[in-house]
């Protein structure tokens, strides 16, 4: 079909596959200024705010919501691509091609003589595999290969489980008398008084805490 014909077939389609999903991609950066203009670092948040978005209709139990962010979450993954495929860098397939490998070699228990009698030694196995893949030779290369763009927080309970995992930070105790619950509950008020405090001296905690991350990362 030439792309009028696909245009006008897109248009009255009542069902669409992969494929159709990266053919209007590639339509829309040819015909629409808007997709046009785009690049990678300008709907870089979308990506972010996408999956946000899938994680609330998770929290939310509403699958009918969730098929729906989820389709958002894989727009994103086709508009990248597609404007990698653009740049001669790779395409959808080549993505799709590197999970598929990745989870191959990550689940020698299914794909190859490796034995996994539980969950721990499927994710012991899965970290040692992508430490060796990475050249994750230190502590300090698997610090510095979690993600800046993460939340703070989120960022920072990473670092200290590599950390751990390596013999080299030893979580507080300062808890230990208290039950789950009450710490929790604890902890809870405590942030909340400390985004109170720092608001009232308009102080952004993101980069509060980011600074103390990059610190910690470079005590190694």
């Amino acid at each position: 079909m030439t792309e009028e014909e696909q245009i006008a077939y897109y248009a009255s389609a009542k069902r669409y596959k992969t494929c159709d999903l990266l053919n209007i991609m590639k339509i829309l950066r040819a015909r629409c200024p808007w997709d046009k203009e785009q690049t990678h670092e300008s709907i870089r948040m979308n990506f972010l705010e996408e999956a946000y978005e899938a994680c609330d209709a998770i929290d939310n139990k509403d699958p009918e919501n969730l098929c729906e962010e989820l389709g958002d979450v894989l727009l994103q993954v086709v508009f990248h691509a597609q404007m990698s495929r653009e740049e001669g860098d790779f395409d959808f397939h080549d993505v799709v091609n590197g999970v598929c490998a990745k989870l191959v070699l990550r689940h020698p228990h299914i794909f190859g003589d490796v034995v996994a009698d539980d969950s721990a030694q499927v994710l012991t196995n899965w970290d040692n595999i992508k430490a060796k893949e990475k050249g994750q030779k230190n502590v300090r290369k698997k610090l510095d290969d979690v993600p800046r763009a993460l939340p703070a927080l989120i960022r920072a309970q990473k670092l200290m489980s590599r950390a751990h995992k390596d013999g080299e930070f030893e979580y507080s105790d300062t808890l230990s008398g208290m039950s789950k619950e009450d710490a929790e509950a604890f902890l809870g008020d405590k942030l909340f008084e400390l985004c109170s405090a720092a608001k009232a001296l308009d102080i952004d905690l993101e980069e509060v805490l980011e600074r103390k991350n990059d610190a910690f990362v470079e005590r190694f």
